[in-house]
């Protein structure tokens, strides 16, 4: 059963309305009760077939006031170095960081970024990686010989989104204790975006619901 806090945050929201971006936002915060500073999210049920390849959605954005999460990089490249470093990677290396994730299931990072050339190595660990979601992507800009940009844009906000196979997405695009206007500004730039990506081939109703929450806070309807 939940418990009273969310009950009473469940009573500050109207069934069956949807808000504008301000009013969502101002009502979220008003219902994030946990006792640490939760994270706020934006979830989208999209009336797209994510079993059909052209209307898998994934990729990235830059929130103009990031989510509020610091991620932690490791940039595999044996050309660029220096640029990795300059630009704020946490761990910096080649072959002998690969070497350190396999035979001492390392994985003290978020996210990696790899220069092309380092791929090869990269791709035989494949199955190490890839059920971590830690597999470098050029979709995602996570694979570039602009490491040193790659980085920054991580640092900077950037995150990926990617719907699962029913045709949901979940975004984390702040934190409870941002402005309204901060976490506003990062909700325009989820929604303008899964907007402007919609696929070709969806058929009908793109974006079925849009709902925003945070961390074990009810959920709040986003008119789009």
């Amino acid at each position: 059963m939940k418990n009273k806090k969310y009950h009473e945050s469940l009573s500050l929201i109207e069934k069956g309305k949807s808000y504008s971006y301000a009013e969502a936002v101002a009502l979220v915060k008003k219902t994030a009760k946990t006792n640490f500073d939760g994270s706020v999210q934006v979830s989208f049920n999209l009336g797209i077939d994510a079993r059909q390849a052209d209307q898998q959605l994934r990729g990235t954005i830059v929130l103009p006031h990031g989510n509020g999460k610091t991620k932690k990089i490791l940039a595999i490249t044996s050309t660029k170095e220096e640029e990795a470093k300059a630009a704020g990677a946490d761990y910096v290396g080649g072959k002998e960081l690969l070497q350190k994730i396999t035979s001492e299931n390392w994985f003290d990072f978020d996210v990696i970024v790899a220069t092309p050339e380092m791929m090869g190595e990269l791709g035989r660990m494949g199955k190490i990686l890839g059920p971590k979601g830690l597999m470098p992507n050029p979709k995602t800009g996570t694979v570039s010989v602009n490491i040193g940009s790659a980085v920054q844009e991580i640092k900077n906000g950037k995150i990926e989104y990617r719907t699962d196979k029913e045709g949901n997405m979940h975004v984390m695009f702040g934190k409870a204790s941002f402005s309204d206007e901060d976490l506003v500004d990062n909700l325009r730039t989820v929604i303008d975006t899964v907007v402007r990506v919609k696929p070709v081939a969806c058929k009908g109703t793109y974006i079925k619901n849009v709902v925003i929450h945070s961390t074990m806070g009810p959920a709040v309807k986003v008119a789009i």
